[in-house]
């Protein structure tokens, strides 16, 4: 396809994890080629640096965020006519509001493309050195809003425990959680915080507590595996307890790993990414 050829409709285009290196030739082709760039700004972030060079890349553009995702009828009248790029770092269809932009494009007739792009999730459970089919639901664990906490994160990962699966755990980028601002990733030390809030809230309200076999239900006795910046220069991934992950700094954009029991050579590869 050369950029002369693209089609008018919404092209949703996956950037790969944080760095454009990682971004096929034909996402880059795509998006050239098409009238007009956006990059959508909230369910994922790319690294400053990685901005700086995307019109390089692709050619000028512009930053959408949640508003304009979640009630996207001026996006989906621009895309009647004309070809445009919607651009999302990692892969665009894991987020439930992209597979909401195919249904509305289907039911109003305008053309609908996924050109998709690197995971970092994928990526993260590659890095950890545990086996794939070991993990269990993915969790995402929110900021605390107010003096409102959910607690619904906290008891996936022990149902995850409870099966014998580990859990990827994706830290929340936005503390406002309207997706209006630039995202602000949330630390190490502010997600073992959150997750030792949901396990105090849960037990004092006492709510159906029954079905967790209660040596596992001590946030802070649990390993964890923490992955920074995945799929950029600056990636890394470290393990330990979680206290000793909450004291980590620097790094960016951050996920967790709670593994559950780990096999022989699954604990040689936890250790051998220590962070002692």
């Amino acid at each position: 396809m050369t950029t002369d050829e693209v089609p008018a409709g919404l092209w949703l285009i996956g950037i790969g994890p944080g760095d454009l290196e990682h971004m096929t030739e034909r996402a880059r082709s795509v998006a050239r080629g098409c009238k007009k760039r956006y990059l959508e700004g909230y369910t994922a972030v790319l690294p400053t640096d990685q901005e700086a060079l995307l019109e390089s890349a692709v050619g000028p553009w512009e930053r959408l965020m949640r508003p304009s995702v979640e009630s996207p009828e001026a996006l989906l009248d621009e895309s009647r006519n004309d070809s445009v790029a919607l651009m999302v770092v990692g892969d665009p269809m894991q987020a439930t509001t992209h597979i909401d932009l195919e249904a509305r494009c289907i039911e109003e007739g305008i053309s609908f493309e996924v050109i998709p792009g690197m995971s970092a999730t994928s990526l993260a459970v590659s890095l950890s050195g545990l086996q794939s089919y070991k993990f269990g639901r993915q969790v995402t664990l929110p900021y605390p809003y107010g003096n409102y906490l959910v607690t619904s994160p906290l008891k996936m990962i022990l149902r995850n425990m409870e099966s014998g699966l580990h859990t990827l755990v994706l830290l929340d980028l936005d503390p406002t959680g309207m997706g209006s601002n630039l995202p602000t990733p949330m630390s190490p030390s502010q997600a073992i915080s959150a997750l030792e809030g949901m396990e105090e809230k849960w037990l004092e309200e006492g709510d159906s507590i029954e079905w967790v076999n209660k040596s596992v239900l001590a946030v802070n006795g649990w390993e964890g595996m923490l992955l920074s910046d995945v799929g950029t220069k600056g990636q890394r991934v470290l393990s330990g307890s979680l206290q000793e992950i909450s004291k980590i700094q620097g790094g960016w954009v951050h996920s967790l790993i709670i593994p559950s029991e780990m096999s022989d050579n699954e604990r040689e590869a936890f250790c051998r990414r220590g962070t002692m």
